[in-house]
């Protein structure tokens, strides 16, 4: 398909428009001036009549057919342009013949009312020629087609020229764009430079450029981290199966080392697994909610789920307030069970670990509460990333592999809602909010 270009267009429909604009003009100046051409005919055949009305009055009494030649000829030769007969019903009593009868002529007749000649109703018949009239409205024509033709050419250069200054902030716009993208962070188009018509545009895209840089650090800060994460798994997985098979070994050692290799797979499932959750969740999935449930029943059916954790450093589970809200049960109880772990794994031993249940307006916020260390305030942006771990270390156990926060997000996402972390005088605090789908 040919690429339309929006000088040549713009051009183009100028001077249509200005053909058809002259157009218009100049056929209301020809039919201006062909009806005032009309107006001076029609006055010159009244002027004729007149005389003519004139010269019957004088020569009629008594009739004199001779003198009203006479008086007749004395005018109408001094006027080619004019040929006048006079009746008298059937009778011509008078034709002034010119010599010249070629020429565009226009008949008029007219009896004269209220005149008679030897008692008889006198007509008049005028032809005027109007050989110089039609052609003064040729020329006219012409010049006018040639202006409305030379307008319309003239405008559509001037108009060229013009458009193609126009467009000259949209090259320049279109080579800073070609001069911005991930591969040169931070770069960004100079709005003030721009028409103000053009400014709403380049701020759209300017924030379109940094979402585009904050994905593709997160997609090279995610690539890495997944590599790192599988890169360890892996790394045992061989370097144990390599050490197995470099010499005999009893059927008790072998069933240990399947079972160190069976940890490590399902540490690489789970990693898997979650993954394709977080992708999925990315793609704008939503909540599957049930019938309304109590979130403090969800809370305490959890909690028995890691009652073991709890009574092996000595913690004790608080929950405080309660509400009813229809949830994703599935994906309620994960996010609560990877908040209390993460809790639990950091709370101060013979501490109590609270959950707080509080109805908002338009939401419920679930927080999760320990005392501990408190965590560093330049990690709690980072908390819900993937793979971020707050001590930096990535040493975490087959169990936890930094996604347990990022799927509480996720979670909180697909409900609606959001995350929030606070840390500070020994005291963490960990949680989401779910958006009420109630009508």
């Amino acid at each position: 398909m040919k690429t339309r270009s929006i000088q040549s267009t713009l051009s183009r429909w100028f001077a249509i428009q200005t053909l058809a604009g002259l157009s218009i003009a100049c056929v209301a100046v020809y039919g201006a001036t062909r009806w005032s051409f009309q107006l001076k005919q029609e006055e010159e055949f009244e002027r004729h009549n007149e005389l003519v009305r004139h010269v019957v009055a004088e020569t009629r009494s008594p009739p004199n057919i001779d003198l009203l030649r006479h008086k007749l000829d004395d005018y109408f030769r001094t006027h080619p342009d004019i040929n006048v007969s006079l009746w008298t019903g059937k009778n011509r009593i008078y034709f002034s013949q010119q010599a010249d009868v070629k020429g565009n002529w226009i008949s008029h007749a007219q009896a004269l009312e209220g005149m008679t000649f030897e008692g008889k109703p006198v007509e008049v018949r005028l032809t005027l020629d109007s050989t110089g009239d039609d052609l003064l409205l040729r020329r006219l024509g012409w010049t006018l087609v040639a202006a409305a033709s030379l307008g319309s050419l003239i405008v559509a250069l001037t108009g060229s020229l013009i458009v193609r200054r126009g467009l000259k902030p949209l090259k320049l716009l279109a080579e800073q764009t070609a001069n911005a993208g991930p591969a040169k962070p931070g770069r960004r188009i100079d709005v003030e430079t721009f028409a103000s018509e053009l400014q709403p545009w380049i701020v759209q895209f300017n924030a379109l450029l940094g979402r585009v840089e904050g994905a593709y650090a997160q997609l090279e800060a995610f690539n890495a981290d997944v590599a790192h994460e599988l890169r360890t798994p892996l790394a045992n997985m061989i370097a144990q199966t390599e050490i197995e098979l470099s010499q005999p070994r009893p059927v008790a050692a072998l069933r240990e080392a399947m079972s160190s290799q069976l940890e490590e797979a399902h540490r690489l499932s789970a990693i898997v697994t979650d993954m394709l959750f977080l992708s999925k969740a990315d793609r704008g999935a939503q909540a599957r909610r049930t019938a309304p449930v109590s979130l403090a029943e969800q809370v305490r059916a959890v909690g028995e789920f890691h009652e073991a954790e709890l009574e092996q450093t000595a913690l004790s589970l608080d929950i405080v307030g309660d509400a009813t809200l229809q949830v994703d049960v599935g994906l309620l109880r994960r996010a609560l069970s990877n908040l209390l772990s993460n809790a639990i794994r950091y709370a101060k031993p013979e501490s109590q670990v609270r959950v707080v249940i509080r109805r908002e307006p338009a939401e419920v916020t679930i927080a999760v509460v320990n005392e501990g260390e408190a965590v560093d305030p330049a990690s709690l942006p980072h908390l819900f990333e993937r793979f971020y771990r707050a001590d930096k270390s990535r040493s975490g156990s087959s169990s936890h592999h930094g996604l347990g926060l990022t799927i509480v997000a996720a979670i909180a996402r697909m409900h609606g809602g959001t995350t929030f972390a606070a840390s500070e005088h020994g005291v963490t605090r960990i949680g989401f909010s779910l958006g009420d789908a109630t009508p």
